[in-house]
C-alpha cells in the first residue's frame, strides 16, 4: 500500500496512509507495541524480520501494508503468533462461532457475545493504560 504525499505547514513533504486506513494504522500500532513490550529497537526487529528500517517504519506508521509472509517474520521475530496481530479477524470468528453453534440458546449466544465484547473492551483499556 503506498502513501500519498502532502505538505507540512513548514514545508517538508509528510507521508500518509492511503485512503486513511485504519486497519493498517492499528496494526502498525500493534506492531509497534509487541515490539515495545519486547525491548526491541525498530533497527533489531527489521534485521530479524529481515526487512529494512524504513519498510518497518513505514508498516508501523500505516503507511505500508505488509504481505502476510512479512508479516508472519514480524510476528515469528517478536516471539508471538501471526493471527494475534489481526484481532480484529480473530474477533469476527469468535463472534460467527458462537453465532453458528447450534448446541447454544439465543439467550446463551447474547451471553457469549456480550461477555466476549466486554472482555475485548477491557483488554484494550488495560493496554492503552500500560501504554500511556
Amino acid at each position: 500500500m503506498e502513501g500519498r504525499v502532502r505538505r507540512t505547514d513548514a514545508g517538508r513533504p509528510e507521508r500518509t496512509p492511503v485512503d486513511e486506513d485504519p486497519q493498517a494504522s492499528s496494526l502498525g500500532e500493534m506492531i509497534r507495541k509487541q515490539r515495545e513490550l519486547a525491548s526491541l529497537t525498530m533497527r533489531q526487529l527489521s534485521k530479524m524480520a529481515g526487512i529494512s528500517n524504513p519498510y518497518l517504519s513505514q508498516i508501523e506508521h500505516g503507511l505500508r501494508e505488509p504481505s502476510q509472509a512479512v508479516l508472519r517474520e514480524i510476528a515469528t521475530s517478536l516471539g508471538i503468533d501471526p493471527d494475534e496481530l489481526q484481532p480484529e479477524a480473530e474477533e469476527i470468528g469468535v463472534r460467527d462461532a458462537i453465532a453458528a453453534d447450534p448446541g447454544l440458546t439465543a439467550a446463551q449466544r447474547r451471553a457469549l457475545t456480550e461477555v466476549y465484547t466486554s472482555m475485548i473492551a477491557a483488554t484494550a483499556a488495560r493496554r492503552a493504560d500500560r501504554n500511556s
